[in-house]
């Protein structure tokens, strides 16, 4: 008996505001065990031949290869501020978003190559320096080839459409009623945790700019000829950065066809400092108390009405 059962509106609207995409950098750990010492080691504490193993540094940190590996890092924690958690391999992001993320990532696969052809470059000379540095443990054997090592490197982007199958079967009636409710349910906590996650964002770039317009009391020392030193209090403009303020308007531009849950408090406050900010630059908070405290004041009223804001 074949059932038709209704896929969730929460995937549908997925699936027409948003990709998955994933992000895959490949970089060689340059490590390499030797059992030869791993065994003498253990022989030498008189441990079973299992207790404990010897892995070589090939590299023993060279500085190229090393950024190589933080960049690695890098592109990872850029991936986890510009989308959102959907599963273990891939990341959910806004369409909305989709051509910057792409633009970026152009960015960092060029950063990525210059890397590897500084690592490549001086990867003769590395080999060199390790006959110096590992002493009895160097083994030429254990160096790939330029071409080989150039091979475990890479970056690569993968994009794919949000799942959208109906899920149309033919099995009996009271397990496609426990699938369908697996499902939705399964739907419902992705789109929870999305928005939640949207949510925080929003308030915390609200919370930061608020924080930034204020000042800091600065005791200062000052010599007096008559009473020796005196102490007085001055006030300080706390630093304002314009990547905050871009990342605060692309949210709010994000959440005008991410809002998935139909939430009018969260729209209503994306809107709100969207308006307030429209005509605000970051050197007008910074030259301007009347612009700080405008916009000080906005953002308190922002989160007084709507922190914290529910999915």
């Amino acid at each position: 008996m074949e059932m038709n059962m209704e896929k969730p509106k929460h995937i549908i609207s997925l699936a027409t505001s948003a990709v998955l995409v994933s992000v895959d950098v490949n970089v060689w750990s340059a490590t390499k065990q030797d059992r030869g010492i791993s065994a003498e080691v253990t022989s030498a504490k008189k441990a079973d031949s299992n207790a404990g193993r010897f892995v070589k540094n090939l590299l023993a940190d060279d500085p190229t290869h090393k950024k190589l590996s933080n960049y690695r890092q890098t592109v990872y924690n850029w991936v986890k501020r510009s989308t959102y958690r959907w599963n273990n391999s891939q990341d959910l992001l806004p369409v909305a978003m989709l051509t910057k993320f792409k633009a970026e990532y152009h960015e960092h696969e060029k950063n990525f190559a210059s890397l590897l052809d500084e690592f490549l470059d001086k990867y003769p000379n590395i080999i060199s320096d390790m006959a110096f540095k590992q002493g009895d443990m160097f083994d030429r054997e254990e160096y790939p080839s330029v071409d080989q090592v150039r091979s475990k490197f890479g970056i690569k982007l993968y994009v794919a459409e949000v799942p959208t199958n109906d899920f149309r079967c033919n099995i009996a009636q009271d397990l496609a009623d426990d699938l369908k409710s697996h499902y939705e349910s399964q739907a419902q906590e992705i789109v929870s945790s999305v928005m939640a996650d949207a949510t925080h964002r929003l308030v915390d770039y609200m919370q930061r700019i608020h924080h930034c317009c204020g000042v800091d009391e600065v005791e200062v020392t000052k010599a007096s000829t008559d009473t020796g030193l005196t102490k007085e209090v001055k006030t300080k403009k706390r630093k304002i950065y314009d990547t905050t303020l871009q990342q605060a308007r692309e949210q709010c531009e994000v959440l005008k066809s991410f809002n998935l849950t139909n939430n009018p408090e969260l729209a209503e406050a994306s809107a709100s400092l969207e308006k307030l900010l429209a005509d605000v630059s970051v050197d007008d908070l910074r030259d301007s108390d009347a612009v700080r405290h405008h916009v000080q004041t906005g953002i308190g009223d922002i989160l007084s009405k709507f922190s914290p804001l529910t999915v």
